[in-house]
């Protein structure tokens, strides 16, 4: 099995028609608290978004965030819902769409022209959307073991039409979990297909644990069911794509797979980290960190 194939795994154990959204009227404020994003900001200088993945709160960035904040201005997103916030208008369809909308509102009622955008995973999709919808959003992407589509960890060939049922019943079995107790042997398993230190997969659990899984499960279906493969070809924003190996997909598949998959990219810079499992920020600080400095150079 390969290690993208146990990550499409690794969203069962957690279990214990995507409508537009319309962005509220953004603060022209340093923080936030929008209808499906809480923003925060702290440093100055050259703009740096960061957008964390599915369940995660904006704390996975805390090996970089600090640093970064020396000399860039860091806006750090996190999705109502995770992190034990409240889910806010996260609750119903939409939610990447509602995303992306309040980050631009955002970015352009604070006048952030250009950014440097990293997005993690399902935070790394929205970077791409945001791009495609909105390319004055984005100066350039960094995105850290995302797909341009979910769907392809399970496989060749297949489609949207033909995961969405799946991907409906895991959001229905985890919305359904809600309010019940968190099982620990769960969170524990996910986090250790995720994850390769024991510190970084004590972090995972405790992200997964908090998160709200009704907004969990909608945002997962909702990544499982946006395809972006068409409109990579056009999406001229220059990107780094940083992925990791491990021994579950040692680095030579690592690499077939991942520069198959950002193919018909027209500007993408690959950055392979070793023994890394998908929180590379976690298991990796060190590689990533110098992946971050690389490309904000």
């Amino acid at each position: 099995m390969t290690r993208h194939a146990l990550l499409a795994a690794a969203v069962l154990p957690l279990v214990p028609a995507l409508a537009a959204a319309q962005a509220a009227p953004v603060q022209t404020l340093a923080a936030a608290t929008l209808p499906h994003i809480l923003i925060t900001a702290i440093g100055s200088g050259a703009p740096v978004v960061l957008i964390p993945g599915l369940a995660s709160p904006r704390a996975v960035w805390d090996g970089v965030a600090p640093s970064l904040a020396r000399t860039h201005r860091v806006i750090l997103v996190q999705v109502n819902g995770f992190a034990g916030d409240a889910p806010g208008a996260n609750l119903k369809p939409g939610v990447l769409d509602g995303v992306v909308a309040d980050l631009h509102g955002w970015l352009a009622a604070n006048r952030v022209a250009r950014p440097a955008v990293i997005g993690h995973s399902l935070g790394g999709l929205v970077g791409l959307m945001l791009a495609n919808a909105h390319p004055d959003d984005v100066g350039r992407l960094m995105l850290v073991d995302t797909l341009p589509w979910y769907g392809m960890v399970f496989g060749p060939g297949l489609t949207v039409e033909a995961v969405a049922p799946r991907g409906a019943a895991m959001r229905d079995a985890m919305a359904a979990s809600y309010g019940k107790p968190v099982d620990p042997a769960m969170v524990n398993a996910t986090a250790t297909q995720l994850a390769l230190t024991p510190a970084a997969r004590a972090s995972v659990a405790a992200y997964a644990a908090k998160a709200d899984p009704r907004v969990t499960g909608e945002a997962m279906y909702e990544d499982l069911t946006t395809d972006l493969r068409p409109a990579m070809a056009t999406i001229a924003t220059p990107i780094t794509l940083v992925y990791p190996s491990s021994a579950a997909m040692p680095r030579e598949r690592a690499d077939a797979f991942y520069h198959a998959a950002f193919a018909t990219a027209p500007h993408v810079t690959f950055v392979p980290v070793t023994d890394s499992g998908h929180f590379v920020m976690l298991d990796q600080p060190d590689a990533f960190a110098r992946a971050v400095d690389g490309f904000l150079r």
